[in-house]
């Protein structure tokens, strides 16, 4: 894990932080349930119970701590329907945390504020994730299945439920931070086959996303001691021909395909937990692929700013969003 990422998870875990100690729960009004009807496919160890905590004045985003879930082993999502207006559209998201725990506020519930109130149905995910301490601990595919296993389920299941949730089936996407971020890339990429058996009829609906959304982005390219160790094994040569920049290699575990969905892109340059080349390496690919892209960078941002309004420009991200998600056709302009 990198460093800052590292402290960051520290935070959550260990200090700063408030008594609280149970599992978390959305606000009243809304109802998370199980995405797995019975048992999860490639259960893994926890190190103990689910626990939502929150940062001490340490560390705050815009003036304001922010919630951290981790040991999540029962995957749930919570719907969030729009009051008034729709448009049909869906948004299922990823909460970002290194794939050890998750951002619930920052990086969800926060999200499904924004996009409702503009007619688009959310549906926040909480996906599997094991503690910094955890062995075998969690992480993006293939590494780990648990995540992107999570993430196809829950595309079928807004799916096959999109009647009766007065939802678009062709306009469902995906939103995500971060790991949040990879996790939007590895949905986008690998919807052809569930990783898991089929349970029921929503394992047959498609899970591919009609659009995608990744905000500062990790596990996407390759450092340069990863694109060497690389070099010579099937996989890489298949999509690095020998005279691809290795400065902007794209994790050959991102096949990008002209088939990946349109898909906006933001990051910021200053960001030093996950690297500007993460967003240019799939703009890469997706450009040469065909796929429609729209890439935003911004000067200054860091990292795990979320939608918190702050003097930085970058904090404007969603009105982009909502602009260019008029543009592919998936609300009215």
């Amino acid at each position: 894990m990198k460093p800052l990422l590292f402290a960051l998870c520290v935070v959550f875990a260990f200090g700063g932080l408030s008594a609280q100690q149970t599992a978390w729960k959305p606000s009243p009004g809304y109802t998370q349930v199980s995405i797995w009807p019975g048992k999860v496919p490639d259960p893994q160890p926890v190190a103990g119970p689910e626990v939502a905590r929150t940062t001490g004045k340490e560390w705050l985003v815009a003036g304001r701590p922010a919630v951290g879930v981790r040991n999540v082993s029962q995957p749930t999502m919570t719907v969030y329907s729009p009051q008034g207006k729709n448009t049909g559209a869906a948004v299922v998201v990823f909460p970002g945390g290194g794939y050890q725990e998750l951002a619930i506020d920052l990086e969800g519930t926060e999200v499904c504020d924004w996009l409702t109130p503009k007619g688009i149905t959310c549906v926040l995910l909480k996906y599997r994730v094991t503690d910094v301490g955890a062995y075998p601990k969690s992480g993006p595919y293939p590494e780990s299945p648990m995540a992107l296993e999570d993430a196809q389920r829950t595309v079928g299941l807004v799916r096959i439920h999109a009647a009766e949730w007065h939802i678009d089936p062709h306009k469902i996407g995906v939103l995500g931070f971060s790991s949040g971020g990879h996790l939007v890339a590895a949905m986008s990429t690998h919807f052809a086959k569930r990783l898991y058996p089929a349970v029921d009829a929503a394992d047959q609906e498609s899970c591919r996303p009609d659009f995608a959304v990744a905000v500062y982005p990790g596990h996407l390219s390759l450092s340069a001691a990863e694109w060497d160790a690389k070099q010579g094994t099937k996989k890489f040569a298949i999509h690095y021909p020998a005279t691809a920049d290795k400065d902007f290699g794209l994790n050959p575990d991102i096949p990008v395909t002209h088939q990946t969905p349109p898909t906006f892109l933001l990051q910021a340059e200053d960001d030093h937990v996950d690297n500007v080349n993460d967003s240019l390496a799939y703009y890469i690919a997706l450009k040469n692929a065909g796929v429609r892209v729209e890439m935003h960078l911004y000067a200054q941002g860091g990292h795990a700013f979320g939608l918190r309004p702050t003097k930085l420009p970058i904090t404007g991200w969603p009105q982009l969003v909502e602009r260019w998600l008029g543009t592919i056709g998936m609300i009215s302009e």
